[in-house]
């Protein structure tokens, strides 16, 4: 039996789904953390951002597993992590910018290329074929797995509905790599958006939403994956830029009542849009371009203007320290890789009813708590993917691959 869960949307409405470094060492394409030791040195991790990367990872996994919508106000996961990304790439481009892309690229490709190593094969295993139709312009998108300057391709449907997995665990495990293309074209246009923001800072910061306001609504629109893709860049433009502001210390300079008030405005006209534009799912933020880039911004802005610049997690959240750690060093492979494990978790959840006398006495406590369950198997997947292919994102920083990157270290006996 399989069960019916979310499917997976993209934020443009379509469905389908660091540490700061040492001086003259790259960083990791999303986040990398340190251990607890260089944090507290000067010019180390900032662990709020550190902590505030975890949380929208979480979030992912789990929005991911439920679909509930009120988890896109509660927390937009994505707008945040662009942010965060946003300011580590203005402080790396204090070095030349040809040699920033370079690093950030190859750290970004082969957990890339692992992932469609893994899943591409599997999908022509399955029956997946060229569409005659493209001609030899799908051979050619399929380029975009080992450079995705565009969307991958992918079947809709893939397999048998009674196969191991779901006939559209295509779609739910390569849908995520949107994210991939996103944050290559903003790393590839970091330098030009620098120097603009640099000298224009505020018309830099808000124009995206502009562009959103243009292309994500319907006044202009731009077919196929270009347009998706510059929806996407626009959405999201401003939370990336604000990152910039947040290097700079532009935020500092304005009074934080100003700074606030007007985060709070333009999240409460996010809101307000959104209740005229609801879809099918309701208030999925993600499923409305101008809303989520005014709700988005809003809220990183107000993150970031009371950013507490923590060199070691204060209080009680010292207890997470290996685990944020955990998560910071190896976000690229949680994320390329949550979305075909929550599928994975079905095949595992059905084996239930197969039980003796379990699955007779407690199927209709196994179906009621299906997504529940999911969400509790997912995390072991996830622990045993880490150690399995996470160390592929060492060997792409040039370091010594890491089984299990938590900061933890050996004390001398």
């Amino acid at each position: 039996m399989s069960h019916p869960r979310h499917r997976l949307t993209h934020p443009t409405g379509v469905r389908r789904t660091v540490p700061f470094p040492v001086q003259g060492q790259p960083e990791p394409p999303v986040a990398e953390a340190a251990t607890p030791s260089v944090a507290t040195e000067p010019g180390g991790r900032d662990r709020y951002l550190d902590l505030l990367r975890s949380v929208a990872l979480v979030r992912v996994v789990v929005f991911h597993v439920f679909g509930w919508a009120w988890l896109t106000v509660l927390f937009p996961s994505m707008g945040v992590m662009f942010a965060l990304a946003g300011s580590l790439m203005a402080r790396s481009l204090a070095r030349p910018a040809r040699d920033v892309i370079r690093g950030r690229l190859r750290r970004l490709l082969p957990p890339m290329w692992a992932f469609a190593a893994a899943v591409v094969p599997v999908m022509f295993l399955l029956g997946w074929k060229p569409v005659k139709e493209e001609g030899i312009w799908w051979f050619i998108k399929l380029g975009c797995y080992l450079l995705p300057v565009g969307a991958p391709p992918y079947p809709w449907e893939n397999g048998s509905p009674s196969g191991l997995l779901e006939a559209s665990w295509a779609d739910q495990a390569v849908g995520p790599l949107w994210y991939i293309r996103a944050y290559l074209w903003f790393v590839l246009a970091s330098p030009l958006l620098l120097k603009a923001f640099r000298r224009m800072p505020w018309p830099t910061l808000l124009a995206p939403i502009g562009l959103t306001a243009a292309i994500g609504t319907g006044p202009v629109t731009v077919p196929g994956e270009t347009g998706e893709g510059l929806v996407d860049f626009a959405v999201f433009g401003s939370c990336w830029i604000l990152g910039f502001a947040h290097h700079d210390g532009l935020l500092k300079k304005v009074p934080r009542y100003l700074t606030v008030s007007l985060a709070a405005f333009v999240m409460a006209f996010g809101l307000w849009w959104a209740s005229g534009h609801l879809t099918e799912e309701g208030w999925n933020l993600d499923e409305i371009p101008l809303a989520q880039a005014a709700w988005s911004f809003g809220f990183c802005v107000i993150l970031l203007q009371y950013a507490p610049s923590w060199r070691q997690l204060p209080g009680r959240t010292a207890r997470w320290d290996g685990l944020i750690t955990l998560t910071n060093n190896r976000a690229v492979t949680i994320y390329l890789w949550h979305n075909l494990l929550i599928t994975a978790t079905e095949p595992v959840i059905d084996q239930l009813w197969n039980i003796p006398y379990f699955g007779d006495h407690f199927g209709t406590y196994i179906g009621a708590s299906y997504t529940a369950l999911m969400l509790l198997l997912v995390w072991p997947l996830l622990a045993l993917t880490i150690p399995a292919i996470g160390w592929v994102e060492d060997v792409a920083a040039k370091r010594a691959p890491r089984i299990w990157p938590n900061g933890s270290r050996k004390r001398p006996g």
